[in-house]
């Protein structure tokens, strides 16, 4: 039987794909990146916030025209979407013959072969180092999700209910899953959870994430590996994680840290706490411990409460900490969320204005930060040909994440052709806002190695299909 998979959202939405596709494919089914040759189709959902809700539902309606018009005779929803939706999603979608949840993965096999409905009583579901997966990513970056469920009390936010309390992966399991990947030619391996630094807490390993981290840049590979992990709670960074990412090279220096505000009174509704001062502070030891670290956070414009006050002070914070990389959200209601009953809602044009405010000020330090790159010599990772023009091919430094930084666009080559997946030192010669232009320098490692057997690629999202 042939499956079709669409996933949306976030690195750990990816992986849940990943875990779906690779039960299928142990069964014996194959994957297509046709949904009009699918005899089932596969929608991953995400409704974090409004705009990926209606992502998620919009390629729910289009992937049921395949029903009509291609081969497919059933049309499969999970993720966070039918946490949040079950009853809706059956009554109001009725080219929908099933649902699953976050905690029902390894389902999916039963329910695409028409044996199951996804109405099962579920139970916390965490995968694990044996179990089947097939890699969605190119063939030299992949996730690893150590950790899943989340014990914050955010106000903002609605993952706990539906990933549940917070629960840590076996430490030996990462490192199994870790070193099987370098294995087939991985080079940079993400770590990620809803919170990475409280990995191994509920195992009672002390300083859980600093201890995985050093043993996962131990593990010997042929070729250099990168090594970084996304999503740390403010509080929770303490200076045996800095040391250690300090102490390691395979470890790069970046540490992405989602801060929401900069106000002690937004983050005491968030119930976040802390302040922008407490974090300049965090920001500056950061700094200090790890030379040549890069920061990124992300901040949510327009929280209920937000006064221009609590605004101004944002926006000096940001001037002040000059992230190397920021994202901004603008706060969405959501109706389970403990925010959702707050008083004194921003308008929508007010967040929409705030959030272009504080973009701007990014645009500018990330625009300065760039040009002191200029005529430096940097290791990147090749990423293949660029997506806007085949002249020129993407790479990323280590201080740039994938699908989420920006890029170095290669615009010329000294020695041999670049290569997708290998690790080269590079000359950059242009900065632009987000980006940097440079030339290749010789190679001084052999061409990375060819993973065996091709990996799948996720269907495009509804716009592109």
């Amino acid at each position: 039987m042939k499956i079709g998979f669409v996933s949306l959202g976030c690195p750990k939405n990816l992986v849940d794909s990943e875990v779906m596709m690779g039960q299928l494919v142990s069964r014996g089914h194959t994957l297509t990146t046709r949904p009009d040759e699918a005899d089932v189709l596969v929608v991953n959902t995400c409704s974090f916030i409004d705009p990926a809700k209606q992502e998620s539902v919009d390629t729910i309606l289009e992937m049921a025209q395949y029903k009509k018009a291609g081969r497919a005779k059933k049309l499969v929803v999970a993720g966070c979407l039918v946490e949040r939706y079950r009853a809706d999603i059956r009554r109001d979608i009725p080219e929908v013959d099933a649902v699953i949840g976050t905690n029902e993965l390894e389902r999916v096999v039963e329910i695409c072969e028409g044996l199951g409905d996804g109405e099962g009583a579920p139970a916390p579901y965490l995968y694990h180092h044996l179990t089947p997966r097939v890699l969605a990513t190119p063939d030299h970056f992949a996730y690893i999700k150590i950790a899943e469920g989340c014990d914050h009390p955010c106000s903002f936010c609605v993952i706990p209910q539906f990933r549940g309390s917070f629960r840590s992966r076996r430490f030996e399991s990462v490192v199994a899953e870790a070193a099987g990947l370098f294995e087939r030619g991985v080079r940079e391996i993400n770590l990620i959870g809803q919170d990475t630094t409280c990995y191994g807490e509920d195992l009672g390993i002390r300083h859980g994430l600093a201890a995985l981290l050093a043993r996962l840049a131990q593990i010997e590979t042929p070729h250099r590996k990168w090594i970084r992990f996304l999503y740390a709670y403010p509080n929770r960074i303490d200076q045996r994680l800095l040391d250690t990412i300090a102490a390691h090279p395979d470890l790069v220096k970046y540490i992405d840290v989602p801060l929401q505000h900069a106000s002690a009174g937004v983050l005491k509704r968030m119930k976040r706490g802390a302040s922008g001062e407490i974090f300049l502070r965090l920001l500056e030891r950061i700094r200090r411990t790890i030379p040549g670290v890069a920061v990124r956070t992300s901040l949510i414009a327009g929280f209920p409460g937000e006064t221009e006050r609590d605004f101004e002070e944002l926006c000096q914070f940001v001037e002040a900490a000059r992230f190397d990389h920021l994202g901004v959200f603008s706060y969405s209601d959501e109706e389970t969320s403990g925010s959702y009953h707050l008083d004194r809602k921003v308008p929508a044009r007010t967040i929409y204005n705030r959030k272009r405010r504080l973009l701007a000020i990014q645009r500018k330090v990330s625009r300065a930060r760039n040009r002191q790159w200029v005529g430096r010599e940097v290791e990147v990772l090749v990423e293949g040909p660029s997506k806007e023009t085949d002249l020129l091919w993407e790479a990323r430094m280590p201080t740039q994440a994938p699908e989420i930084d920006g890029v170095i666009l290669v615009n010329d080559c000294e020695g041999r052709p670049p290569a997708s997946g290998e690790i080269r030192r590079l000359r950059i010669s242009e900065a632009h806002d987000y980006d940097l232009v440079g030339t290749l320098l010789p190679a001084s490692e052999a061409r990375p190695p060819v993973r065996p057997g091709s990996l799948v690629q996720i269907l495009p999202a509804a716009a592109s299909v």
